[in-house]
């Protein structure tokens, strides 16, 4: 598989979350206007053929239940999850966590896409939504095959707030 292009704008002059003897620390967003932030990232599942094939024959529903319904609601509940999850993201208040999985030959690709009303931004959310959706497709099938491969987790783009970000598709 083909690694993504990266597209730097401006570096930035220093990490975030680091403080200046290089202690981690939370940035501090107070002073930051609150502006509507949208982020979406991609995950993508690969299945061996066979297993692919099983899902699709019985309706993408396993023993433990209808995989990409579960692992839609899964990939919500990371979203909203992710502060606790990740030490230095801000709660948020999300308005809205959409989670599309649609099945491509012999791979799930995972599509979540975040926003809110805030001073931060909701990148971090959409990555742990499409991983969690990921993991939670692994989840459901390994009892068909232990060689499901989670790859490609990524930003595809994120609007709102002082630079937007758009990833492209791979080469």
């Amino acid at each position: 598989m083909p690694e993504p292009e990266f597209h730097v704008t401006t570096p930035p002059a220093k990490l975030s979350h680091v403080d200046d003897a290089q202690q981690p620390r939370m940035v501090d967003v107070g002073g930051k206007p609150q502006t509507h932030r949208v982020a979406q990232a991609r995950a993508r599942v690969t299945f061996p053929p066979e297993v692919a094939q099983a899902l699709r024959e019985a309706g993408h529903v396993t023993r433990k239940g209808a995989v990409i319904t579960v692992a839609q609601i899964a990939g919500v509940m990371g979203a909203k999850a992710t502060p606790q999850l990740i030490p230095l993201c801000h709660p948020l208040a999300i308005d809205r966590c959409d989670v599309a999985i649609r099945m491509e030959g012999d791979e799930a690709l995972i599509d979540c896409t975040v926003s809110c009303h805030g001073s931060t931004g909701v990148e971090m959310e959409a990555l742990t939504g499409a991983s969690v959706a990921a993991l939670t497709i692994y989840d459901m099938c390994k009892a068909l095959s232990h060689h499901i491969v989670i790859g490609d987790i990524r930003l595809v783009s994120k609007h709102g707030g002082k630079h937007d970000f758009e990833a492209g598709e791979p080469a």
